[in-house]
């Protein structure tokens, strides 16, 4: 039945399903933004966050425990990613980065399948945001309320250390010409290192706090990845802002569409990204000529 609590609580669900792909996001463009590689293994990334919180959660019975240990678990494989193999398809054609991030998210899934099965895992909500609340007009999940102020923080965060500190400008500057930054005596690699493990990391914290909301899969990843490409296009591709500009209208376009067919949900997802591709082509908040 279509009315107004129900137009609400999906305007709700694609705040807080926005909130996550804004994030995701924002992990994803912090890593082409600043190196140039397109990781397709970034939804990967995302699954193995949820399944490392899991993991966490079944010894501790802490959720904080899980968000810690999802996160920096991620970080570190991140890290590995960028030292191991990364570093060395930076001046190769976007074609093999697309190639090998892609054949990493594929390991990832199997090995995670390998371990854990194909069935599905649930991580709960901490017992502070369990149950409804009451808004007034409607009754909501707690945790999905919570859910909204978590990522505000630790995209205020992310942003704060990318764009506010030594490091984001060593980075910027780094792109720009990593010869002279070089000669400063600045290691730009190990810079390089530490930013993808950043972007990595906001992957997995997002796939463990998204645990309690949808029940942990190998293949949790794949439809997360398609619709934070959606989102980053949408933004802008590099652009922090508008990555959490493209997840909240990604979010609320999926939400209140599935309210009247969820069949129609995605499409109407690729039809405004059509529609911004056309009028738009660097995306609402990206800079024009940016390849």
């Amino acid at each position: 039945m279509i009315n107004w609590p129900n137009f609400i609580s999906q305007v709700f669900n694609g705040l807080a399903l926005g909130a996550l792909l804004a994030l995701i996001s924002s992990g994803l463009t912090i890593i082409y933004g600043t190196l140039g590689v397109l990781n397709l293994a970034h939804g990967a990334m995302f699954m193995l966050g949820g399944y490392a919180g899991f993991v966490a959660y079944q010894y501790t019975s802490s959720f904080i425990i899980a968000v810690i240990a999802g996160s920096l678990f991620v970080m570190v494989v991140g890290l590995a990613m960028e030292r191991i193999i990364i570093r060395h398809f930076y001046n190769r054609p976007h074609e093999d980065q697309l190639l090998v991030t892609f054949g990493l998210g594929i390991c990832f899934v199997e090995i995670v399948r390998l371990f854990f099965s194909s069935q599905s895992k649930q991580v709960p909500p901490p017992p502070l945001f369990q149950g409804i609340t009451s808004l007034g007009f409607m009754y909501y999940p707690t945790y999905r309320l919570a859910v909204v102020g978590i990522v505000a923080v630790a995209l205020g965060v992310l942003f704060l250390v990318l764009y506010r500190t030594r490091l984001g400008m060593i980075v910027r500057a780094g792109i720009e010409d990593s010869v002279m930054v070089d000669s400063l005596g600045i290691n730009v690699h190990r810079v390089f290192m530490i930013v993808f493990g950043i972007g990595a990391m906001a992957a997995g914290f997002a796939g463990i706090v998204n645990a309690p909301v949808v029940s942990l899969t190998p293949g949790v990843g794949d439809d997360i990845l398609v619709e934070t490409f959606v989102v980053v296009v949408i933004g802008g591709v590099g652009s922090f802002p508008g990555a959490v500009l493209g997840g909240l209208i990604a979010g609320e376009i999926i939400s209140v569409t599935s309210m009247f067919n969820p069949g129609y949900a995605y499409v109407m997802l690729f039809a405004v990204m059509t529609l911004v591709l056309v009028l738009r082509p660097h995306g609402l908040l990206g800079v024009e000529g940016r390849e």
